[in-house]
């Protein structure tokens, strides 16, 4: 029997917890009750808060003295995290569930987070239509809106609990069909690279792998990174690396200011490419910051302005990929399209910029490493000549480091 871990904060929501318990056993799944609150708990668990703490090197009893509810939060969250982890690895648990508000969602997802992409997490949070992203990370953390406030057992939360209990009984009974097993590699995408990286799939599927892509918007990229670090990938196609552009300039959908660097310090194969960095990405027309409304703007669609990098912020740009892949441990290469980094980067289209392109060359060739392949082409970053040609390279440097690491 499948094993679920109601992880919560039972001095507040013992009732709650309670229900749920029953419900999930009732869907045929054993539970295991872990406590990550502070106080004394309202329903008995099987793993104390003391367990949890002590599992992350913390005295319950101090957090609870100290009255500190952020210190308290912040500490359990990463106690919790730790039981979590021991528990999966002794093969104690097959799935995650919570109820919790703010506090109770940042500890148990805090938890969640820290267990392998695959085993089931759902969380229920008065947080969930908002902006999960502080819950959800880039791991797959499912958020269930809770409708009402996680106060008490009533006609609306009892069903939207049962619904969880079965939603995460669901998860945990589910098996995965046998599938041909094939060498995963990570591809970027964005909406005006799309042809290019469809082909490069393509091609690479041809050569029998199987092709993860994840869409530049922040967390796409995150999540790349994430599978690089965790061993899931044996190369990167990174073609898409707009999300630079976003973390300098200001936009919406920054990945952070360590993208671009996970598979360079795995040592893994990858072939870099410069999609879309001929723009920032903004929300709606007029959320765009007032000290860009003399820029190039193009509304995307009515949820998305893009803003044309200018020049100087290429240049800046072209710096930060020559570094960070100038510090690579494995091998890299970068393919440079010479006649637009993006479908509306091309000549005839609204971010036609020569002058910043040859800025966004300028900054790559000020210090490049020379352990880095550099493939200018005469194309732009969606012809399919280019797509293929970033494929082949990447082949072909897996199977040498293959090779290489077998010696």
């Amino acid at each position: 029997m499948p094993t679920v871990v109601l992880a919560g904060t039972l001095d507040t929501k013992g009732d709650e917890y309670a229900f749920l318990r029953d419900r999930v056993r009732e869907q045929g799944v054993d539970v295991l009750l872990v406590d990550v609150g502070v106080y004394d708990p309202q329903v008995e668990p099987d793993v104390s808060r003391d367990d949890v703490a002590r599992a992350g090197g913390v005295d319950v009893a101090e957090l609870a003295a100290a009255a500190d509810r952020g210190a308290a939060v912040a500490a359990m969250g990463r106690c919790a995290a730790a039981i979590l982890q021991r528990l999966h690895d002794e093969g104690r648990v097959q799935g995650v569930l919570g109820l919790g508000g703010s506090g109770g969602s940042s500890i148990v997802t805090s938890a969640m987070r820290a267990l392998p992409v695959g085993v089931p997490k759902v969380m229920v949070s008065t947080l969930a239509s908002g902006d999960t992203r502080p819950y959800v990370g880039v791991v797959d953390v499912t958020m269930m809106y809770s409708v009402v406030d996680i106060a008490g057992v009533n006609s609306i939360s009892a069903q939207i609990m049962t619904n969880a209990a079965g939603a995460i009984a669901g998860m945990v009974k589910a098996t995965v069909p046998p599938l041909e097993h094939k060498p995963m590699v990570g591809a970027s995408m964005f909406g005006v690279t799309t042809p290019g990286v469809t082909r490069a799939r393509e091609r690479l599927e041809e050569l029998g792998y199987e092709v993860l892509v994840f869409h530049a918007t922040g967390t796409g990229g995150q999540s790349m990174e994430a599978l690089v670090d965790g061993g899931f990938l044996v190369g990167v196609l990174d073609l898409t690396t707009t999300e630079l552009a976003d973390e300098l300039v200001g936009g919406v959908l920054s990945a952070g200011p360590d993208r671009l660097e996970a598979a360079g310090a795995a040592g893994l194969p990858q072939v870099v490419s410069l999609g879309a960095l001929d723009m920032v990405n903004f929300g709606p027309r007029e959320t765009v910051p007032p000290q860009f409304e003399d820029r190039n703007l193009y509304v995307h669609n009515p949820t998305v302005t893009l803003m044309r990098t200018s020049p100087e912020e290429c240049r800046e740009l072209g710096r930060q990929v020559s570094r960070k892949l100038s510090e690579a441990q494995g091998p890299t290469a970068l393919f440079v399209p010479r006649k637009g980094v993006s479908m509306i980067a091309v000549e005839g289209q609204p971010f036609h910029d020569p002058a910043a392109d040859e800025a966004l060359l300028e900054g790559l060739f000020e210090a490049m490493a020379p352990h880095v392949e550099v493939h200018e082409l005469d194309l732009d970053i969606n012809d399919e000549r280019f797509a293929v040609a970033m494929a082949d390279r990447l082949d072909e440097l897996i199977r040498r480091d293959s090779t290489e690491r077998e010696r």
